[in-house]
């Protein structure tokens, strides 16, 4: 990863970032909620909310909650479905921006599911590559995390790179008993590089119920901050510089530093981001005016 102080801008997996500022994968939805709020051309990309082969409609209401650490969410997935996507989501995107990155997040629950949602998107012209959330459950190991085991992370990242030749980046659960493992089985199966973190699990209750109506959800914010940075050291430590894509409870430019300077070549806002929604661009112009780690 190269950056250039003056201009902030970067260049990640063969691709030119106008600054290390992404917003982060199912925070955004394909970028229409935030039209009219700010210019999402003044960051560095977007990562599109998740595309999965069929439509899903998601899990029940309530679907997020916030804790004085931060957020739980169950949202479930949903979204309309590649079709759909492809014919109306993503050529407005691509037809709106003109220098930020898109990167769509992709979503399976069998294997063969994430080379088809790729080859299925392959076709559409601005697209700057994929990442891959492999914390879906595997219904054909009964639920278990396609991440939970380097074997299968391997084998879905050597189908998706048999049909794209773009960036392709696996985004990893922090519960994970050895990330880093998980990491190297993605990168040498042909990721381009890792998002570090996606939400770690939990739960909460209230008067005896459940926050969010499907019971467990996905803790986001503040406090998954420490956890996502300790992720990118790991990962940095043991297989050296590599393309990766800090998330998890960014909230100011120093927040984004930390993963700046552990090893991430890009940063990517969400929770805070929700709350408001220029905060990612804040943050995108006060690196702009200070170098950060290269």
């Amino acid at each position: 990863m190269a950056a250039s102080p003056a201009t902030g801008s970067v260049e990640v997996a063969g691709l030119s970032f106008r600054n290390p500022v992404l917003l982060a994968a199912g925070t955004a939805g394909f970028g229409r909620e935030l039209d009219g709020l700010f210019d999402i051309d003044l960051l560095g990309g977007i990562i599109t909310k998740a595309v999965s082969l069929r439509p899903r409609a998601g899990n029940p209401a309530p679907r997020v909650a916030e804790f004085h650490g931060g957020m739980l969410n169950s949202v479930g997935l949903a979204n309309p479905g590649l079709q759909h996507v492809v014919a109306h989501e993503l050529p407005w995107l691509v037809g709106r921006l003109s220098t930020a990155r898109i990167l769509v997040n992709v979503v399976g629950f069998e294997e063969a599911e994430y080379p088809a949602v790729i080859r299925g998107l392959d076709g559409v012209e601005g697209l700057g590559g994929y990442e891959l959330n492999l914390s879906c459950p595997n219904t054909s190991a009964g639920g278990l995390e396609f991440g939970a085991d380097p074997d299968t992370v391997s084998r879905i990242l050597t189908a998706c790179r048999g049909v794209t030749a773009r960036p392709l980046f696996a985004k990893l659960s922090p519960a994970l008993p050895d990330i880093v493992a998980v990491a190297a089985a993605a990168v040498a199966a042909g990721a381009t590089g890792v998002s570090l973190v996606n939400t770690m699990p939990g739960f909460l209750s209230r008067n005896g119920r459940p926050v969010v109506g499907q019971g467990n959800g996905g803790v986001s914010g503040p406090s998954l901050l420490p956890v996502g940075v300790l992720a990118v050291r790991r990962v940095v430590d043991r297989l050296g510089p590599i393309p990766i894509i800090g998330v998890g409870g960014i909230r100011t430019a120093e927040d984004a530093r930390q993963y700046l300077a552990a090893g991430a070549s890009l940063v990517a806002i969400g929770t805070a981001g929700l709350a408001d929604p220029r905060l990612p661009l804040r943050v995108a112009r006060e690196l702009e005016a200070r170098e950060w780690p290269s």
